[in-house]
Protein backbone atom coordinates (compact mmCIF):
# COMPACT_ATOMS: atom_id res chain seq x y z
CA UNK A 1 0.00 0.00 0.00
CA UNK A 2 1.39 3.57 0.06
CA UNK A 3 -0.58 6.63 1.44
CA UNK A 4 -4.44 6.40 2.38
CA UNK A 5 -6.36 8.56 0.55
CA UNK A 6 -7.41 11.95 1.72
CA UNK A 7 -11.17 12.63 0.92
CA UNK A 8 -11.58 15.22 -2.11
CA UNK A 9 -14.81 16.46 -0.03
CA UNK A 10 -14.54 19.98 1.59
CA UNK A 11 -14.77 19.33 5.77
CA UNK A 12 -18.19 20.22 6.54
CA UNK A 13 -19.29 20.87 10.30
CA UNK A 14 -21.41 17.69 10.32
CA UNK A 15 -18.39 15.45 9.17
CA UNK A 16 -15.55 17.29 11.70
CA UNK A 17 -18.55 15.90 14.44
CA UNK A 18 -18.72 12.34 12.93
CA UNK A 19 -14.64 12.71 12.56
CA UNK A 20 -14.45 13.80 16.23
CA UNK A 21 -17.13 10.62 17.26
CA UNK A 22 -15.11 8.35 15.24
CA UNK A 23 -12.03 9.13 16.96
CA UNK A 24 -13.20 7.83 19.85
CA UNK A 25 -14.63 4.85 18.39
CA UNK A 26 -10.78 4.13 16.85
CA UNK A 27 -9.45 4.70 20.50
CA UNK A 28 -11.80 1.87 22.01
CA UNK A 29 -11.16 -0.25 19.33
CA UNK A 30 -7.57 0.19 19.34
CA UNK A 31 -6.49 0.05 22.94
CA UNK A 32 -9.76 -1.71 24.71
CA UNK A 33 -10.46 -1.85 28.46
CA UNK A 34 -8.95 -1.35 30.55
CA UNK A 35 -6.90 1.06 28.87
CA UNK A 36 -8.17 4.35 29.13
CA UNK A 37 -7.09 8.02 28.40
CA UNK A 38 -8.13 9.96 31.39
CA UNK A 39 -5.43 7.21 33.39
CA UNK A 40 -1.71 8.75 34.18
CA UNK A 41 0.31 5.46 34.14
CA UNK A 42 1.59 3.67 32.81
CA UNK A 43 1.79 5.02 29.75
CA UNK A 44 0.91 2.91 26.51
CA UNK A 45 1.36 5.59 23.84
CA UNK A 46 0.82 8.85 22.99
CA UNK A 47 -0.91 10.64 19.75
CA UNK A 48 -0.99 14.10 18.33
CA UNK A 49 -4.02 14.66 16.95
CA UNK A 50 -3.88 16.52 13.36
CA UNK A 51 -5.08 19.34 12.66
CA UNK A 52 -6.89 18.83 16.19
CA UNK A 53 -9.28 17.24 18.33
CA UNK A 54 -12.20 18.81 16.98
CA UNK A 55 -11.15 17.81 13.15
CA UNK A 56 -9.12 14.80 13.82
CA UNK A 57 -7.49 13.62 10.53
CA UNK A 58 -4.29 12.05 11.79
CA UNK A 59 -2.73 10.45 15.09
CA UNK A 60 1.11 11.05 15.02
CA UNK A 61 2.74 9.07 17.98
CA UNK A 62 5.24 11.23 19.93
CA UNK A 63 8.06 8.81 19.87
CA UNK A 64 10.15 10.61 18.26
CA UNK A 65 10.59 13.36 16.33
CA UNK A 66 11.52 11.62 13.39
CA UNK A 67 8.52 8.71 13.30
CA UNK A 68 6.34 11.93 13.68
CA UNK A 69 7.55 13.91 10.46
CA UNK A 70 7.13 10.34 9.27
CA UNK A 71 4.02 9.85 9.88
CA UNK A 72 2.50 12.69 8.29
CA UNK A 73 4.80 13.04 5.78
CA UNK A 74 3.84 9.55 4.43
CA UNK A 75 -0.06 9.30 5.38
CA UNK A 76 -1.75 10.93 2.41
CA UNK A 77 -1.27 12.06 -1.39
CA UNK A 78 -1.92 15.69 -1.57
CA UNK A 79 -4.39 16.28 -3.94
CA UNK A 80 -3.52 20.40 -4.82
CA UNK A 81 -0.25 22.43 -4.31
CA UNK A 82 -2.53 23.92 -0.92
CA UNK A 83 -2.88 20.96 1.05
CA UNK A 84 0.91 19.81 0.05
CA UNK A 85 1.89 23.20 1.53
CA UNK A 86 -0.04 22.62 4.69
CA UNK A 87 1.29 18.70 4.88
CA UNK A 88 4.96 20.07 4.67
CA UNK A 89 4.14 22.83 7.33
CA UNK A 90 2.85 20.33 10.11
CA UNK A 91 6.05 17.69 8.84
CA UNK A 92 8.44 21.04 9.76
CA UNK A 93 6.74 21.82 13.29
CA UNK A 94 6.91 18.36 14.53
CA UNK A 95 10.70 18.63 13.64
CA UNK A 96 11.56 21.69 15.25
CA UNK A 97 11.85 21.16 18.54
CA UNK A 98 9.01 23.31 20.61
CA UNK A 99 7.49 23.81 17.80
CA UNK A 100 4.63 20.89 18.33
CA UNK A 101 4.06 21.71 21.71
CA UNK A 102 3.29 25.13 21.00
CA UNK A 103 1.38 24.57 17.28
CA UNK A 104 -0.05 21.41 17.41
CA UNK A 105 -1.40 21.32 21.03
CA UNK A 106 -4.11 18.58 20.99
CA UNK A 107 -3.25 15.20 22.75
CA UNK A 108 -4.24 11.56 23.27
CA UNK A 109 -2.27 9.89 26.28
CA UNK A 110 -3.44 5.90 26.23
CA UNK A 111 -2.55 4.46 29.91
CA UNK A 112 -2.87 1.12 31.15
CA UNK A 113 -1.54 -2.21 30.43
CA UNK A 114 0.35 -2.94 27.38
CA UNK A 115 -0.79 -6.53 26.44
CA UNK A 116 -3.77 -6.61 24.08
CA UNK A 117 -3.32 -3.56 22.42
CA UNK A 118 -2.97 -3.07 18.52
CA UNK A 119 0.78 -1.93 18.41
CA UNK A 120 1.81 -5.24 20.43
CA UNK A 121 0.02 -7.20 18.23
CA UNK A 122 1.77 -5.90 14.99
CA UNK A 123 5.08 -5.85 16.27
CA UNK A 124 4.77 -9.34 17.36
CA UNK A 125 3.02 -10.61 13.86
CA UNK A 126 5.62 -8.72 11.84
CA UNK A 127 8.75 -9.56 13.89
CA UNK A 128 9.86 -5.91 14.73
CA UNK A 129 9.80 -2.92 16.83
CA UNK A 130 7.26 -0.28 15.23
CA UNK A 131 5.20 2.78 15.94
CA UNK A 132 1.55 3.63 14.92
CA UNK A 133 0.11 6.41 13.15
CA UNK A 134 -3.93 6.03 12.94
CA UNK A 135 -5.51 7.94 9.55
CA UNK A 136 -9.35 9.49 10.96
CA UNK A 137 -11.54 9.14 7.48
CA UNK A 138 -14.35 10.81 6.60
CA UNK A 139 -17.83 9.67 6.64
CA UNK A 140 -18.66 6.52 4.80
CA UNK A 141 -19.82 3.13 5.35
CA UNK A 142 -16.60 1.56 4.34
CA UNK A 143 -14.33 3.59 6.65
CA UNK A 144 -12.39 1.70 8.89
CA UNK A 145 -8.81 2.28 11.10
CA UNK A 146 -6.22 2.40 8.40
CA UNK A 147 -2.53 2.31 10.85
CA UNK A 148 0.83 3.14 8.84
CA UNK A 149 3.49 1.08 10.46
CA UNK A 150 7.02 3.01 10.76
CA UNK A 151 10.50 2.04 12.16
CA UNK A 152 12.65 3.98 14.74
CA UNK A 153 14.51 5.09 11.81
CA UNK A 154 11.35 6.40 10.38
CA UNK A 155 11.01 4.48 7.48
CA UNK A 156 7.76 3.11 6.43
CA UNK A 157 7.15 -0.75 7.01
CA UNK A 158 3.54 -0.62 6.08
CA UNK A 159 -0.07 0.30 6.22
CA UNK A 160 -3.16 -1.93 8.04
CA UNK A 161 -6.23 -2.07 7.66
CA UNK A 162 -8.47 -3.43 10.40
CA UNK A 163 -12.39 -4.50 8.89
CA UNK A 164 -14.04 -4.30 12.53
CA UNK A 165 -17.89 -5.19 10.96
CA UNK A 166 -19.22 -6.94 8.48
CA UNK A 167 -18.94 -4.47 5.42
CA UNK A 168 -15.31 -3.71 6.02
CA UNK A 169 -14.59 -7.33 7.36
CA UNK A 170 -15.69 -8.36 3.91
CA UNK A 171 -13.52 -5.76 2.31
CA UNK A 172 -10.30 -6.38 3.90
CA UNK A 173 -10.78 -10.24 3.04
CA UNK A 174 -11.09 -9.06 -0.80
CA UNK A 175 -8.67 -6.68 -0.49
CA UNK A 176 -6.27 -9.96 0.99
CA UNK A 177 -7.42 -12.10 -1.76
CA UNK A 178 -7.12 -9.55 -4.92
CA UNK A 179 -3.16 -8.92 -3.86
CA UNK A 180 -2.03 -12.09 -3.74
CA UNK A 181 -3.94 -13.17 -6.64
CA UNK A 182 -2.94 -10.00 -8.69
CA UNK A 183 0.76 -11.45 -7.18
CA UNK A 184 0.69 -13.71 -9.65
CA UNK A 185 -0.62 -12.18 -12.96
CA UNK A 186 3.13 -10.52 -13.59
CA UNK A 187 1.66 -6.99 -14.32
CA UNK A 188 4.13 -4.69 -16.15
CA UNK A 189 2.79 -0.95 -16.61
CA UNK A 190 1.28 -1.34 -12.72
CA UNK A 191 3.08 -2.26 -8.82
CA UNK A 192 0.61 -3.06 -6.47
CA UNK A 193 1.49 -4.06 -2.82
CA UNK A 194 2.38 -6.92 -1.48
CA UNK A 195 0.53 -9.09 1.37
CA UNK A 196 3.23 -8.61 4.59
CA UNK A 197 0.40 -10.30 7.14
CA UNK A 198 -3.40 -11.17 7.37
CA UNK A 199 -4.64 -12.70 9.88
CA UNK A 200 -7.22 -11.55 13.20
CA UNK A 201 -7.44 -9.36 16.21
CA UNK A 202 -9.82 -9.36 18.90
CA UNK A 203 -12.52 -10.49 16.13
CA UNK A 204 -10.92 -8.04 13.72
CA UNK A 205 -9.95 -8.66 9.75
CA UNK A 206 -6.34 -7.48 9.59
CA UNK A 207 -4.25 -7.37 6.38
CA UNK A 208 -0.75 -5.32 6.50
CA UNK A 209 0.42 -4.14 2.99
CA UNK A 210 3.83 -3.26 1.95
CA UNK A 211 4.12 0.31 1.45
CA UNK A 212 4.61 1.34 -2.50
CA UNK A 213 7.61 4.00 -3.00
CA UNK A 214 5.50 7.26 -3.45
CA UNK A 215 9.00 8.64 -2.23
CA UNK A 216 10.39 8.04 -5.27
CA UNK A 217 10.24 11.12 -8.21
CA UNK A 218 6.80 11.65 -9.63
CA UNK A 219 6.34 11.94 -13.56
CA UNK A 220 3.56 13.37 -15.43
CA UNK A 221 0.39 11.09 -16.01
CA UNK A 222 -0.28 11.10 -19.67
CA UNK A 223 -3.72 10.02 -20.53
CA UNK A 224 -2.34 7.11 -22.88
CA UNK A 225 -0.29 6.10 -19.49
CA UNK A 226 -3.27 5.39 -17.63
CA UNK A 227 -5.34 3.93 -20.13
CA UNK A 228 -2.72 1.16 -20.87
CA UNK A 229 -2.51 0.98 -17.52
CA UNK A 230 -6.53 -0.07 -16.95
CA UNK A 231 -6.27 -1.65 -20.01
CA UNK A 232 -3.43 -4.33 -18.44
CA UNK A 233 -5.44 -4.57 -15.20
CA UNK A 234 -8.83 -5.36 -17.24
CA UNK A 235 -7.45 -8.20 -19.16
CA UNK A 236 -5.12 -9.72 -16.20
CA UNK A 237 -7.37 -12.36 -15.51
CA UNK A 238 -8.47 -12.74 -18.73
CA UNK A 239 -11.50 -11.95 -20.67
CA UNK A 240 -14.77 -13.52 -21.95
CA UNK A 241 -17.19 -11.89 -24.32
CA UNK A 242 -21.33 -12.36 -24.43
CA UNK A 243 -24.65 -11.08 -24.39
CA UNK A 244 -25.54 -8.60 -21.64
CA UNK A 245 -29.21 -10.40 -21.08
CA UNK A 246 -27.22 -13.57 -20.79
CA UNK A 247 -23.81 -12.76 -19.03
CA UNK A 248 -22.94 -13.89 -15.42
CA UNK A 249 -22.15 -10.18 -15.03
CA UNK A 250 -25.79 -9.50 -15.56
CA UNK A 251 -26.84 -12.27 -13.37
CA UNK A 252 -24.56 -11.45 -10.70
CA UNK A 253 -25.74 -7.66 -10.69
CA UNK A 254 -29.36 -8.41 -10.85
CA UNK A 255 -29.07 -10.00 -7.48
CA UNK A 256 -27.25 -7.44 -5.72
CA UNK A 257 -29.99 -5.13 -6.97
CA UNK A 258 -32.91 -7.75 -5.95
CA UNK A 259 -30.92 -7.08 -2.73
CA UNK A 260 -31.52 -3.43 -2.04
CA UNK A 261 -35.19 -3.27 -3.73
CA UNK A 262 -36.91 -2.76 -0.54
CA UNK A 263 -36.03 0.65 0.00
CA UNK A 264 -37.11 3.41 -2.79
CA UNK A 265 -34.03 4.38 -4.20
CA UNK A 266 -33.17 0.61 -4.62
CA UNK A 267 -36.69 -0.06 -6.43
CA UNK A 268 -35.91 3.03 -8.68
CA UNK A 269 -32.63 1.62 -9.46
CA UNK A 270 -33.83 -2.14 -10.07
CA UNK A 271 -36.56 -0.76 -12.45
CA UNK A 272 -34.20 1.82 -14.59
CA UNK A 273 -31.71 -1.33 -14.68
CA UNK A 274 -34.32 -3.64 -16.02
CA UNK A 275 -35.40 -1.52 -18.56
CA UNK A 276 -31.59 -0.58 -19.89
CA UNK A 277 -31.25 -4.70 -20.47
CA UNK A 278 -34.25 -5.03 -21.96
CA UNK A 279 -33.09 -1.95 -24.58
CA UNK A 280 -29.38 -3.54 -24.93
CA UNK A 281 -29.65 -6.92 -23.51
CA UNK A 282 -28.63 -8.33 -27.25
CA UNK A 283 -25.70 -6.28 -26.96
CA UNK A 284 -22.23 -8.26 -27.46
CA UNK A 285 -20.02 -7.16 -24.57
CA UNK A 286 -16.33 -7.99 -23.91
CA UNK A 287 -15.87 -8.79 -19.51
CA UNK A 288 -12.67 -8.39 -17.72
CA UNK A 289 -11.05 -7.49 -14.50
CA UNK A 290 -11.38 -3.61 -12.92
CA UNK A 291 -9.58 -2.07 -9.73
CA UNK A 292 -13.47 -0.93 -8.64
CA UNK A 293 -11.98 1.99 -7.12
CA UNK A 294 -9.35 3.81 -9.78
CA UNK A 295 -9.19 7.71 -8.47
CA UNK A 296 -6.59 10.19 -8.36
CA UNK A 297 -5.91 9.57 -4.80
CA UNK A 298 -5.58 6.16 -5.22
CA UNK A 299 -1.94 6.29 -7.27
CA UNK A 300 0.79 7.98 -7.95
CA UNK A 301 2.79 7.91 -11.01
CA UNK A 302 6.78 7.60 -11.27
CA UNK A 303 8.80 7.34 -14.46
CA UNK A 304 8.58 3.27 -15.04
CA UNK A 305 5.31 2.44 -13.47
CA UNK A 306 1.89 3.52 -11.74
CA UNK A 307 2.03 3.04 -8.54
CA UNK A 308 -1.89 2.00 -7.48
CA UNK A 309 -3.55 0.97 -3.89
CA UNK A 310 -6.68 0.23 -2.22
CA UNK A 311 -7.72 -2.92 -4.17
CA UNK A 312 -10.67 -3.94 -1.75
CA UNK A 313 -12.97 -3.24 -4.67
CA UNK A 314 -11.45 -5.30 -7.06
CA UNK A 315 -13.64 -7.80 -9.33
CA UNK A 316 -13.39 -9.92 -12.61
CA UNK A 317 -16.13 -10.06 -14.89
CA UNK A 318 -17.60 -7.02 -15.78
CA UNK A 319 -17.53 -4.99 -18.63
CA UNK A 320 -14.28 -3.38 -20.09
CA UNK A 321 -13.46 -0.05 -19.54
CA UNK A 322 -15.17 0.58 -15.81
CA UNK A 323 -12.30 1.70 -14.42
CA UNK A 324 -11.78 4.48 -17.10
CA UNK A 325 -15.47 5.70 -16.16
CA UNK A 326 -15.06 5.66 -12.70
CA UNK A 327 -12.03 7.53 -12.70
CA UNK A 328 -12.95 10.31 -14.88
CA UNK A 329 -16.38 10.46 -12.51
CA UNK A 330 -14.13 10.77 -9.61
CA UNK A 331 -11.66 13.13 -11.06
CA UNK A 332 -14.67 15.66 -11.76
CA UNK A 333 -16.84 15.13 -8.84
CA UNK A 334 -13.52 16.04 -6.49
CA UNK A 335 -13.40 19.35 -8.53
CA UNK A 336 -17.11 20.65 -8.75
CA UNK A 337 -20.24 20.52 -5.74
CA UNK A 338 -22.36 19.73 -8.39
CA UNK A 339 -22.10 16.09 -8.86
CA UNK A 340 -25.14 15.49 -11.07
CA UNK A 341 -23.45 17.82 -13.80
CA UNK A 342 -20.19 15.53 -13.47
CA UNK A 343 -22.15 12.57 -14.12
CA UNK A 344 -23.39 14.44 -17.19
CA UNK A 345 -20.49 15.28 -18.13
CA UNK A 346 -18.87 11.73 -17.76
CA UNK A 347 -21.20 10.44 -20.08
CA UNK A 348 -20.65 12.98 -22.45
CA UNK A 349 -17.04 11.83 -22.83
CA UNK A 350 -17.57 7.92 -22.32
CA UNK A 351 -16.86 7.25 -25.86
CA UNK A 352 -13.60 8.61 -25.86
CA UNK A 353 -12.75 7.00 -22.61
CA UNK A 354 -14.35 3.46 -23.97
CA UNK A 355 -12.55 3.69 -27.48
CA UNK A 356 -8.97 2.81 -26.25
CA UNK A 357 -11.18 -1.17 -24.70
CA UNK A 358 -12.25 -1.25 -28.48
CA UNK A 359 -16.15 -0.69 -26.56
CA UNK A 360 -17.55 1.22 -29.05
CA UNK A 361 -20.86 2.28 -30.55
CA UNK A 362 -24.05 0.74 -28.73
CA UNK A 363 -21.75 -1.01 -26.44
CA UNK A 364 -20.05 2.17 -25.26
CA UNK A 365 -23.74 3.63 -23.81
CA UNK A 366 -24.80 0.97 -23.03
CA UNK A 367 -21.00 0.36 -20.52
CA UNK A 368 -20.69 3.55 -19.50
CA UNK A 369 -24.90 3.46 -18.16
CA UNK A 370 -24.09 -0.38 -16.50
CA UNK A 371 -21.13 1.10 -14.66
CA UNK A 372 -23.63 3.39 -12.85
CA UNK A 373 -25.95 0.61 -12.40
CA UNK A 374 -23.49 -1.11 -10.39
CA UNK A 375 -21.68 2.19 -8.48
CA UNK A 376 -25.21 3.05 -7.21
CA UNK A 377 -26.01 -0.65 -6.10
CA UNK A 378 -22.83 -0.36 -4.78
CA UNK A 379 -23.59 2.61 -2.58
CA UNK A 380 -27.12 1.26 -1.70
CA UNK A 381 -25.77 -1.94 -0.39
CA UNK A 382 -23.26 -0.62 1.61
CA UNK A 383 -25.78 1.87 3.12
CA UNK A 384 -23.85 4.64 2.43
CA UNK A 385 -26.23 7.39 2.87
CA UNK A 386 -26.82 6.00 6.28
CA UNK A 387 -23.28 6.02 6.99
CA UNK A 388 -23.35 10.18 6.57
CA UNK A 389 -21.41 10.14 3.28
CA UNK A 390 -21.23 13.34 1.35
CA UNK A 391 -22.77 11.34 -2.10
CA UNK A 392 -24.70 8.66 -0.13
CA UNK A 393 -28.30 9.99 -1.09
CA UNK A 394 -28.26 9.25 -4.90
CA UNK A 395 -31.16 10.66 -5.56
CA UNK A 396 -29.45 13.97 -5.52
CA UNK A 397 -27.12 12.94 -7.98
CA UNK A 398 -26.68 10.02 -9.70
CA UNK A 399 -30.29 8.47 -10.25
CA UNK A 400 -32.08 11.15 -11.93
CA UNK A 401 -29.01 11.16 -14.38
CA UNK A 402 -29.25 7.25 -15.12
CA UNK A 403 -33.22 7.47 -15.33
CA UNK A 404 -32.87 10.42 -18.02
CA UNK A 405 -29.93 8.78 -20.01
CA UNK A 406 -31.83 5.48 -19.86
CA UNK A 407 -35.37 6.69 -20.82
CA UNK A 408 -33.90 8.46 -23.94
CA UNK A 409 -32.56 5.60 -25.51
CA UNK A 410 -33.96 4.44 -28.66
Amino acid sequence: MSPVKTAPARLTAGDAALRAQYLDEVLRLLYPEPCTTRGRSPLVTEYVVVPDSRRPRLLVPTRSRRIAAAAVRRYAEPQSRIARLKRDAVVAALRTPGAAAVLLRHRVRICGPAGDTIDGYLREALGTDLAVSVHIGPARANRKPVLQLIAPDGETLGFAKLGTGPLTRRLVRAETTALSALSHVGLRDVTVPRVLHTGEWRGHQVLVQSPLPVWKTRAALTPDRLTAAMREVAGCCGTSRSWLATSPYWAELRDRLDAVADRPEGATLGVAAKSLVERGGDVDLRYGAWHGDWAPWNMATLADTLLVWDWERFTTGVPLGFDAVHYELQRRIQSTSDAEAAVEATLGVSAALLEPFEVTGAAARLTALLYLVDLAARYLADRQAEAGARLGVLGTWLLPVLVRRIEGLS
